[in-house]
């Protein structure tokens, strides 16, 4: 068995997930609307560092790290929980998941091929 089949057997838990940040134009984002998706969600402080195009290295502070079975977005959102379990959302929150306690934006998604696989891969996002 490889590792993303094994990841995927550890994902089990739920989360909300807000996609498709798109400028607003008033200095937000606006988002699809929240679906949810199955994960493994690691609340753990880790600093990152990442070289930039312009060749300087940056940091970011992550506040947790979630593998995920798909894709996500950047400057998307993450909730650990069901959309049942984060309170009803109201059409505000579902909108706009900054408002949303405990939702936390995606500062960095990776996504690396599976040793001797092309199409498998381990996905994480870090909060």
């Amino acid at each position: 068995m490889g590792i993303a089949n094994f990841i995927s057997r550890l994902c089990n838990q739920d989360a909300v997930y807000w996609g498709n940040p798109q400028d607003d134009g008033r200095g937000g984002f606006a988002y699809d609307d929240p679906v949810e998706i199955k994960c493994r969600w690691e609340d753990v402080n880790e600093v990152i560092s990442m070289a930039g195009d312009d060749r300087k290295s940056r940091e970011i502070v992550s506040k947790a790290k979630v593998w995920v079975l798909q894709d996500v977005d950047e400057e998307g959102y993450l909730y650990l929980g069901t959309l049942d379990s984060s309170g009803a959302l109201t059409s505000a929150e579902e909108d706009n998941p900054a408002d949303v306690d405990k939702a936390y934006q995606i500062k960095l998604f990776e996504k690396t091929p599976e040793h001797r696989q092309s199409n498998k891969f381990i996905r994480k996002a870090y909060l």
